[in-house]
């Protein structure tokens, strides 16, 4: 058993962040790609909540930087994600995602960060999906964060938002 302080007894660094299900009206949903080790990531837009931020505070910010979205209607929360990953870059041993609905009208995305920039995150694409259409590229080389995304947001579609937030496991 480690002894109190000992490395072994600090419990996971999990860096907070906060990420948006985009939709419009036609039920249309904004994805950004991660690129990567030869895979292309498709997921929801936000990234991490910085000190004294709040959640809702850090996806304002983040909205902004990646996709260009000003002022969203920023709905309930619908899950939560962890991922335990080193990020030795960042100092943290993971991730722990906040999710909200943000329903909005159609718009084209203009990043306030430089595509050079949004590159150095890995982002290598911005796009409104079709949730069948997205459905039908994936294969290894294209894969959805959180791997089931495709049915959760068809749930939600179908549904309307879940009654208490849930917890993804991966």
């Amino acid at each position: 058993m480690p002894a109190p302080g000992d490395p072994a007894d600090t419990p996971l660094r999990l860096r907070p962040a906060a990420r948006a299900l985009i939709v419009d009206p036609d039920d249309h949903i904004l994805l950004v790609r991660f690129d990567a080790a030869g895979r292309h990531i498709w997921a929801t837009p936000g990234g991490g909540v910085e000190a004294g931020e709040t959640v809702e505070a850090a996806l304002r910010r983040e909205l902004i930087e990646e996709v260009g979205l000003h002022d969203p209607d920023i709905g309930p929360h619908l899950w939560t994600r962890t991922i335990v990953r080193p990020m030795p870059e960042l100092g943290w041993d993971g991730q722990r995602d906040t999710v909200h609905l943000v329903r909005t009208e159609p718009f084209e995305p203009s990043p306030a960060l430089s595509w050079e920039q949004l590159r150095a995150e890995f982002v290598g694409a911005i796009a409104w999906w079709r949730i069948d259409d997205l459905a039908g590229r994936l294969d290894e080389a294209v894969r959805t964060a959180p791997m089931s995304l495709v049915e959760v947001v068809r749930a939600v579609l179908r549904d309307g938002p879940p009654p208490v937030p849930f917890e993804f496991d991966r």
